[in-house]
């Protein structure tokens, strides 16, 4: 009895003195910001991917505008320029389509404009010896009014010359009207000639900008119909990455605002962007969501442009297609962290 209670009393003091450094100890813990700091830094450590408050994540892939090189009219592709993979200027040939028979026309078209110059060098002509016969019966009408007058003349002979006169006077204007028709036929024939060289110039398909080719799509010998598309060029000078993020991200962002891009190859680096488009319309769930919880969980698309400087720096390395990470700031007042400095490279 007597060692069962020594055993309960030092029990007890054992539990006194824990029960004491237990108060000591929370009594003298920080407050709760503390804890909370803590915490976060705990996290931090735990997670490096974590971003802090105020930056969001989301992913997605390059992308550019694309410009699909098509036939405008139907024919037979003689010779492709290019292979995919090739860099082209704005205005470099890329395909010629076979134009013999345009040619042919052409050369018909050439040649009646010739016949309708010579036409016209014929009504001209026709006009100065028209001319020269009116002003004669005129001079002959005036001799012989002048002999009837005098009585040396009789009125037969008059009626005569009035006649010959009307006639020369009838074809004159016949000639004048003839070197309209032939000028009518130049310019017929200069129009025709016009249409065919702008068809012969439609039968070369060009680069409408700068660009990477991007697909082939047909080959020399294949005979196309009109619309029909040969090449797919990549404009390199419009590159950007297409993202998708909650109601409560898209309300904080603004055209302009600063992004940052890492691409899965290269995720040693860091790349600039800019918010260049926020949906109006949200996607992926109904048109009417009447309820908050329903309501953020719609996803709009955000469009994040590459700067156009550094696309033209490193147009060989931009490749589109590539998937990576887009970085959003929701507090413009809040700096980017050190992971999502700006690195590109040298």
């Amino acid at each position: 009895m007597t060692t069962f209670c020594y055993a309960m009393r030092r029990r007890s003091r054992l539990l006194v003195v824990t029960a004491l450094c237990v108060g000591v100890g929370l009594a003298a813990m920080p407050g709760p910001s503390f804890a909370n700091d803590k915490l976060d830094a705990l996290i931090s450590k735990l997670r490096p991917d974590r971003l802090p408050d105020g930056f969001v994540g989301a992913n997605g892939r390059l992308e550019s505008e694309q410009v699909e090189i098509a036939t405008k009219l139907p024919g037979r592709i003689a010779e492709v320029l290019v292979k995919e993979g090739d860099q082209v200027e704005n205005g470099q040939l890329l395909v010629r389509m076979d134009v013999a028979d345009i040619q042919a026309q052409l050369q018909a078209a050439q040649a009646q404009a010739r016949r309708a110059e010579q036409s016209k060098a014929v009504a001209e002509a026709v006009i100065a010896q028209r001319e020269s016969e009116q002003k004669l019966a005129a001079q002959q009408l005036g001799r012989a009014e002048a002999l009837f007058e005098k009585g040396f003349s009789t009125a037969e002979i008059l009626d005569q010359r009035r006649a010959a006169q009307n006639v020369t006077e009838a074809a004159l204007l016949a000639a004048k009207a003839s070197l309209n028709d032939a000028a009518a036929a130049i310019d017929a024939a200069r129009a025709e000639v016009a249409r065919i060289k702008t068809v012969l110039a439609d039968m070369e398909l060009k680069a409408p900008r700068r660009g990477r080719i991007q697909y082939k799509l047909a080959q020399a010998g294949e005979v196309l119909g009109a619309g029909a598309r040969v090449l797919t060029l990549v404009d390199l000078t419009d590159v950007y990455m297409t993202v998708f993020v909650p109601a409560n991200v898209a309300a904080h962002l603004a055209y302009g605002d600063d992004a940052r891009l890492i691409i899965d190859a290269i995720a040693q680096y860091v790349v600039p962007a800019k918010v260049s488009f926020v949906a109006s319309d949200a996607q992926f769930t109904p048109k009417a969501v009447e309820t908050k919880e329903e309501r953020e969980k719609l996803m709009f698309r955000v469009k994040l442009t590459l700067p156009p400087d550094l696309l033209r720096k490193y147009e060989r390395e931009v490749k589109t297609g590539v998937r990576g990470m887009a970085y959003l700031r929701t507090a413009t007042d809040k700096a980017w962290p050190d992971k999502l400095t700006v690195k590109l490279p040298q």
